[in-house]
């Protein structure tokens, strides 16, 4: 097996005992492999490996990589911050959008993409942290966008994402987890068949699963250290 295949298969091992400890089905967290700034060979090596679901921050690499690969299955999610003047391309082109923080970024996503493809599965993006560095709405305002997004045709709102600050202690790791779950449950009870959260990377996957992630975003754990020179 090449590397990256052995550490997919590292990555899954982890997911599993993380699930198994939080008394979850094996199959309710899906993996998201980040493949910013990695090569095309990276991305293949991956999906030879059985991975099929990839995550970009930049809209024409993961274009580029889209296009390369058409033809076996791969899902493609944007997953960086979206500025409403470059949201064409992602709307035209990839599946899911972890990235939706307003309103505004919602309605372009909305009115871009085409009729011919499947609605643009969407997640409401959500600053736990209260981090001013991190894009996301504030947690009061998540329902009210939620709800104005789920309004929108050729979208289909999934769920919630958040970046909370990283940290090595487990309890903080787990605290901003815990909020969005909480975000999320109160949505999910004001009448939105919410069912995905976007949350944990490679640092932290194990809290994320403990707190209900049903996508868990993992970069360097399968690819190594990205070089952004």
């Amino acid at each position: 097996m090449s590397a990256i295949a052995d550490n997919l298969q590292a990555v899954r091992a982890r997911m599993a005992r993380a699930v198994a400890a939080a008394g979850r089905p094996a199959e309710s967290v899906r993996l998201l492999a980040v493949s910013k700034t990695m090569p095309l060979a990276h991305v293949i090596e991956a999906a030879d490996a059985g991975q099929d679901a990839f995550g970009e921050n930049y809209a024409q690499e993961g274009i580029a990589k889209a296009g390369a690969t058409a033809g076996r299955g791969l899902e493609w999610h944007f997953i960086g911050p979206l500025q409403s003047n470059k949201s064409r391309p992602v709307a035209e082109a990839f599946d899911w959008v972890h990235t939706v923080d307003r309103l505004k970024i919602a309605e372009r996503l909305s009115a871009q993409r085409p009729a011919a493809r499947p609605p643009l599965q969407v997640c409401v993006q959500v600053n736990v942290s209260g981090e001013a560095s991190k894009s996301g709405c504030p947690p009061e305002e998540a329902l009210a966008l939620c709800q104005a997004v789920a309004a929108l045709p050729g979208l289909c709102l999934r769920g919630l994402m958040a970046i909370p600050e990283a940290s090595d202690d487990p309890a903080a790791q787990r605290a901003p987890f815990s909020r969005l779950r909480e975000i999320y449950d109160q949505i999910r009870a004001a009448g939105l068949p919410l069912d995905t959260l976007s949350m944990g990377m490679s640092h932290d996957l194990e809290a994320a699963i403990a707190e209900g992630a049903t996508i868990v975003r993992v970069g360097t754990a399968i690819f190594g250290e990205r070089n952004y020179a």
